[in-house]
C-alpha cells in the first residue's frame, strides 16, 4: 500500500499535515508516533519471543504422550 504512494505523495501528505496542524505541533506528532511505533514494535518481538517458547512445549508435550 505504502509502495504505491511515491514522493509526490509524500510531500503531499507533508504540505497537508503542515496546514492542518501548523509548525509548532508537527514536532510533537512526530514524537508521539515515533515513540507508539517505537512500543509496538517491542509489543511485536516480546509476542514474537515467547511463541517459540510455547510451540517448544507443545512439541515436548508431544513426544511425551
Amino acid at each position: 500500500m505504502l509502495q504505491s504512494i511515491g514522493i509526490p505523495g509524500l510531500i503531499l501528505i507533508l504540505i497537508i499535515a503542515l496546514i492542518v496542524f501548523g509548525p509548532s505541533k508537527l514536532p510533537e506528532i512526530g514524537r508521539s508516533f515515533g515513540v507508539t511505533l517505537k512500543e509496538f514494535k517491542k509489543g511485536t518481538k516480546d509476542i514474537m519471543a515467547d511463541e517459540p517458547s510455547t510451540a517448544t512445549t507443545e512439541t515436548q508435550k508431544n513426544k511425551e504422550a
